[in-house]
């Protein structure tokens, strides 16, 4: 028996120009955002144009946020992951840059058409046609990209984040291929395929899904592999971390229907919707202790690192958003809470809170590998970013849980002559103060990417071309 250890480069390219435009998509949609934000303190931002009403670019807000800055942070994140755990390069250079530039091309055909009004009308899933069948092209060559890589992977065992990553990949696919079954009647108009409450539920079973698994169990996989990472410390349990993907996958495809309730959807549904939210407290909160608890013995890293910070703190708001999902699933908190702020605030923790901040900390962990740096340019900045990113959140949650309480409250209040207490005009004059809260709360979160953006350009800058490819390059060991 001898020991050779032959050089392998791993494919880093593509995961830093996902990497990179994680960051530029994440300035332009988080800044969308705070506009959006501003639109509702000040209409006048309106501007009295079609295209840049709040009806229009809000979508493409949610585009940006959801697809262009959390699809990139996925498509980097995983692709960096999946060579590493299984110690190989990508299966194809061609296909994995396919899937950078298509992906971008999907993004900007966002920018163009969001605005000029071309939409399906559906929550996030408003792209038409030509773009959905883009977007399917380019998941496909994901996936084969992905799973090819495990098949020719050299380490016997598949690393529990890869199957996050997994499960995400082949569900996001079956969600957007049967959500956006259309008859296309021109180039920029196409119509459901699906009609009435049939078209509403396949709908949310995609849009709950879209937030389950392309918001939640592939940023799962990404906290799996960088929590340990940077904590130093391995998984506090590897087998509650299996329970927790099987429990997750097999209740969160389910949890779809809480989204409509008192609406024409059959009551059955309904309540099937919001028993399976409920349950599913459990692994999520099952996935979050088994991050936490991997700090135990390196609590006090904390101090000192805003990396392994940016990473708990988004385990704790993803233990929150995932508490107060299943609470406002239930009917009788779902009279309060429906069609109020208090739902934006809910998305928001999740958006901000867990899947910012988690893309965030593991950015700032991968981009100095990737560039064959020691560490980021500042920890200072990271540590500003951290603060800003932080109290951004809290002032949006809170803003949005005052105003969606406010505006429960004062919708169901009646007279006793049976008549509405409250015009909807007074309920948004009292919503006026949590919408500036919140505007500046955004601002806040927004204004903590433009220093990553320089941390981040410092960074490449200091590095060099030989460096950088230097990165790439893992010792193989292997038996003859």
């Amino acid at each position: 028996m001898s020991t050779a250890i032959s050089p392998t480069a791993y494919n880093y390219k593509v995961v830093r120009q996902f990497a990179i435009m994680t960051v530029v998509w994440g300035i332009l949609g988080m800044g969308l955002g705070v506009f959006i934000a501003s639109q509702l303190v000040w209409p006048e931002l309106n501007f009295d144009l079609p295209w840049t009403t709040f009806g229009r670019l809000r979508p493409l807000h949610t585009n940006l946020v959801i697809f262009a800055f959390g699809g990139c942070a996925l498509f980097a994140t995983s692709y960096y992951v999946v060579q590493r755990t299984c110690q190989t390069r990508l299966i194809s250079d061609g296909l994995a840059a396919f899937t950078f530039w298509g992906w971008q091309a999907v993004i900007v055909g966002a920018i163009i058409t969001l605005p000029m009004g071309f939409t399906t009308t559906k929550e996030y899933a408003e792209l038409e046609w030509p773009l959905a069948i883009l977007l399917a092209i380019v998941w496909a060559t994901y996936g084969i990209v992905f799973f090819g890589t495990i098949v020719k992977r050299k380490t016997k065992h598949i690393y529990v984040g890869n199957w996050f990553y997994g499960a995400f990949i082949v569900v996001t696919a079956m969600l957007h291929i049967v959500n956006h079954a259309s008859l296309p009647v021109s180039f920029f108009k196409s119509y459901s395929a699906y009609a009435g409450a049939t078209d509403a539920m396949i709908q949310w079973w995609y849009g709950h899904n879209a937030v389950g698994f392309f918001l939640t169990t592939g940023f799962l996989g990404m906290m799996y592999y960088f929590v340990p990472k940077q904590a130093e410390r391995p998984i506090y349990s590897y087998r509650l971390s299996i329970v927790h993907f099987w429990a997750l996958i097999t209740l969160y495809i389910w949890a779809g229907p809480h989204h409509l309730h008192y609406t024409a959807l059959p009551d059955w549904a309904q309540s099937l919707g919001m028993a399976m939210s409920i349950i599913l407290l459990a692994p999520s909160w099952g996935g979050m202790i088994n991050g936490m608890m991997t700090l135990s013995g390196a609590w006090h890293k904390l101090r000192t690192d805003p990396i392994l910070r940016f990473l708990v703190v988004s385990l704790a708001f993803y233990g929150m958003s995932t508490f107060e999902g299943p609470m406002m699933a239930i009917k009788t908190v779902n009279s309060l809470s429906h069609y109020t702020d208090w739902t934006i605030g809910h998305v928001h923790a999740g958006a901000l809170g867990w899947v910012a901040m988690i893309s965030i900390g593991a950015l700032y962990h991968m981009i100095p590998k990737l560039y064959g740096r020691a560490q980021m340019h500042s920890t200072s900045l990271i540590n500003t970013h951290f603060w800003l990113a932080t109290i951004g959140t809290v002032l949006y949650i809170a803003s949005m849980w005052v105003n969606g309480i406010t505006q429960g409250l004062m919708w169901r209040a009646i007279n006793d002559d049976g008549t509405l207490t409250y015009s909807f005009v007074e309920a948004l004059q009292a919503s006026h103060p949590g919408f500036i809260v919140r505007a500046l709360g955004g601002a806040f979160f927004a204004s903590g990417m433009l220093f990553m953006a320089y941390n981040v350009w410092r960074t490449v800058r200091a590095s060099n071309p030989v460096e950088a490819e230097a990165a790439t390059k893992i010792a193989v060991v292997g038996a003859h």
